[in-house]
C-alpha cells in the first residue's frame, strides 16, 4: 500500500558529506512523522533523526550539529543532510514514516535501507 524508497548512500570518506533523500508514494491519506534510523553490524537500530509534519525535529546525541533532517510534504519525501562524517557513522540507514491511511487507520512504513560507509 504505501512504499518508502531511499537513494543516496555510498562511500564517503571522513569529514565528507552525503544526502540521502527517502520518498513515499502509495495510498496515503498524511503523514505526521518522517525519520531516519540506522544499524550497524552488530549493534541495534537506532533512532538518527526525525521530522513531524509541523517541522518539529530531533536528533540522535552522536549526530548533532553534523546531520540535519529535512522534509517536503508536498513530495512526501524526507532528506538527511549528513556532514562531517565519521567512521562510526557507518551503517544501513532506515526510512521510517509514520502514515495515516485514513482518518484513523494508522501505520509505521520502513524503507528498504541504504548502506552508508565512511572510510578513507
Amino acid at each position: 500500500q504505501v512504499q518508502l524508497v531511499e537513494s543516496g548512500g555510498g562511500l564517503a570518506q571522513p569529514g565528507g558529506s552525503l544526502r540521502l533523500s527517502c520518498a513515499a508514494s502509495g495510498s496515503i491519506f498524511s503523514i505526521s512523522g518522517m525519520g531516519w534510523y540506522r544499524q550497524a553490524p552488530g549493534k541495534q537500530r537506532e533512532l538518527v533523526a526525525r521530522i513531524i509534519s509541523g517541522g518539529s525535529t530531533n536528533y540522535a546525541d552522536s549526530v548533532k550539529g553534523r546531520f540535519t533532517i529535512s522534509r517536503d510534504n508536498a513530495k512526501n519525501t524526507v532528506y538527511l543532510q549528513m556532514n562531517s562524517l565519521k567512521p562510526e557513522d557507518t551503517a544501513v540507514y532506515y526510512c521510517n514514516a509514520d502514515v495515516f491511511l485514513t482518518t484513523t487507520n494508522r501505520r509505521w512504513y520502513w524503507g528498504q535501507g541504504t548502506q552508508v560507509t565512511v572510510s578513507s
